[in-house]
């Protein structure tokens, strides 16, 4: 599979209360419908930059304060424009065009948000930890078993689980990106997603996720992983 190929069968996904970074635009949020190209540049550099890698990191969802705005598993908007005080945004996409999708005007967005755009906590500590391992974070991709993001009826700026029926589009959509980049070692981010993977087959190891208190968990058995120090 090429990645254009992977990229039209994500595109092609709608469904209710899920917002598909690389199909949907917000008027509400998002500067306008050049956002979603902007993702989908992003998220193919991303994997253009990656023909190798040994690593495939999973998740359960998409986050609004993560992908929905940069297009790329558990990274947020904020690395990818430089303001984050710890990640290079070219641990992400080497020499790139950085441009944000949220409309900084939006009053759906906090003073933070306007200036910096959005950041994710969780996404800071993958990161960080990936990074501690010099050029780990190219021979690491990250993912999640439902890519898009589910949000809460109303209320596009929340997270909501993913029901059943969505686990099962998804997985076919982490089965495509092992297509596309065979032999990765699949790592859960998290019970939850290891337990999810483990009921559809996938093989996966696992380390603990970093929210709620699990940060240091969370390095030490990424340090292990990649044989390096905590």
């Amino acid at each position: 599979m090429e990645i254009n190929t992977f990229l039209d069968k994500l595109q092609s996904y709608h469904s209710e209360q899920v917002f598909n970074p690389w199909r949907d635009f917000d008027t509400s949020c998002d500067i306008g419908p050049q956002a979603p190209v902007i993702r989908s540049a992003n998220l193919r550099r991303y994997l253009e930059l990656r023909p190798d890698a040994h690593y495939l990191f999973i998740a359960e969802a998409l986050g609004y304060q993560g992908g929905h705005f940069s297009g790329i598993a558990i990274t947020s908007e904020r690395i990818l424009l430089g303001h984050h005080p710890d990640v290079e945004p070219k641990s992400v996409l080497g020499e790139w065009d950085y441009r944000r999708t949220s409309d900084e005007s939006s009053a759906m967005l906090n003073n933070t948000q306007r200036l910096k755009g959005f950041n994710e906590p969780t996404d800071t500590v993958v990161w960080n930890a990936l990074n501690s391992h010099g050029l780990a974070s190219f021979d690491v991709i990250l993912w999640n078993i439902f890519p898009f993001h589910p949000y809460k009826a109303g209320n596009l700026l929340t997270n909501r689980t993913p029901s059943p029926s969505e686990l099962d589009a998804g997985i076919e959509y982490a089965r495509m990106l092992l297509e596309l980049r065979p032999g990765m070692k699949i790592v859960a981010i998290g019970q939850k997603a290891a337990t999810t993977l483990s009921r559809y087959g996938v093989e996966c190891m696992s380390v603990p996720h970093p929210s709620m208190g699990g940060a240091n968990r969370f390095r030490a058995a990424v340090a292990q992983l990649l044989g390096g120090e905590a």
